[in-house]
């Protein structure tokens, strides 16, 4: 069967799925265009996207021979599960192979906003360093002690709150559903439910990890970051559109709070007016969450695996739209 694949993955896996299938791979480093998807995969029964493909009901109706879209990701915000599932089109993904690669980056974002390494980098390779030592010198925040409050306690979040226990931390999390994961956090670590508005004010570290939904949208705003202490940090590696990046910037730019850590921007690439990009006390980076060798490898292996299993007539392992199996 023919397959469409809208980047180069890394690796050998796309390998492999030429040794079975018919495999067309997008040869530029930018996406391609809705128009140049529809070209390419007219006559393909899969495709593999990635989150900066914006696989919509038109699109998706526009590839007749469609019968499985494997989602190199975790999220698929960008895909519309329901026309999907309408058309009987399987969508999967590639959870908790990234968890501990987006965990890690996380707390890379916690340190580098709380010491400020990102400002100190910047302060040494300008020439700005001339004194040797200073009692004022780029003074930070205290991570060792302090409590960290985690809104979304999943696979990531918890991976997160593990990390906690060499700083002795306090944690605090919102979530609204009782899983495994919040069983675990309160039994191992020792987290503390709370209500939203409750961590915000009593949490000097706030990290998200929640899905983009309708209700999540605009989760962080500007009522929610006025409950915030003035000294907190808030670190977003979720997805950019869970905070309003122009009420962020405001309580940042007054420092009505400190910091913030971002990896995920409301527009990807982020373009260089945006605001936030303007201030010292903010660490930008390119959603490079899961961007470790080991971690991308695997991530295409699962692409791969998910792609053989549906066209192979097999209920993929991760499955996003179960309800296309319970279809008449």
């Amino acid at each position: 069967m023919k397959i469409f694949v809208t980047r180069n993955l890394p690796g050998r896996a796309l390998s492999r799925l030429s040794e079975a299938h018919e495999v067309d791979v997008w040869e530029y480093e930018t996406p391609p265009t809705k128009d140049q998807i529809i070209e390419r995969a007219k006559e393909c029964a899969g495709i593999i996207t990635l989150l900066s493909d914006d696989i919509s009901r038109n699109l998706i109706a526009a590839l007749p021979e469609l019968k499985v879209i494997s989602q190199y990701a975790v999220g698929y915000n960008n895909i519309d599960i329901t026309e999907a599932t309408r058309r009987g089109i399987i969508v999967t993904n590639t959870p908790g192979v990234l968890t501990e690669a987006t965990a890690d980056l996380t707390w890379a974002l916690i340190l580098s906003v709380a010491r400020r390494i990102a400002e100190a980098d910047r302060y040494v390779r300008e020439g700005a360093w001339r004194v040797a030592w200073g009692p004022e010198l780029l003074l930070g925040m205290d991570i060792f002690g302090a409590t960290l409050g985690i809104i979304g306690m999943g696979r990531i979040g918890y991976a997160v709150a593990r990390r906690t226990t060499g700083f002795d931390m306090q944690v605090l999390y919102y979530s609204r559903s009782d899983t495994y994961l919040t069983r675990a956090a309160e039994k191992n670590l020792g987290a503390i439910k709370m209500s939203l508005e409750q961590l915000l004010a009593e949490a000097d570290i706030v990290s998200i990890h929640v899905p983009l939904t309708d209700q999540t949208r605009n989760m962080i705003a500007g009522k929610e970051l006025s409950l915030m202490k003035q000294t907190a940090i808030l670190i977003n590696t979720s997805r950019g559109a869970v905070v309003n990046e122009n009420d962020l910037y405001e309580f940042l730019r007054e420092r009505r709070i400190y910091g913030a850590g971002l990896d995920v921007f409301q527009q990807e690439p982020t373009p260089l007016d945006n605001h936030l990009l303007e201030l010292d006390n903010v660490v930008a980076t390119p959603h490079i969450g899961s961007a470790t060798v080991s971690t991308r490898n695997r991530m295409a292996q699962i692409v791969v695996d998910n792609i053989l299993q549906a066209l192979d007539n097999k209920k993929p392992k991760h499955l996003v739209n179960h309800e296309v199996y319970h279809q008449s």
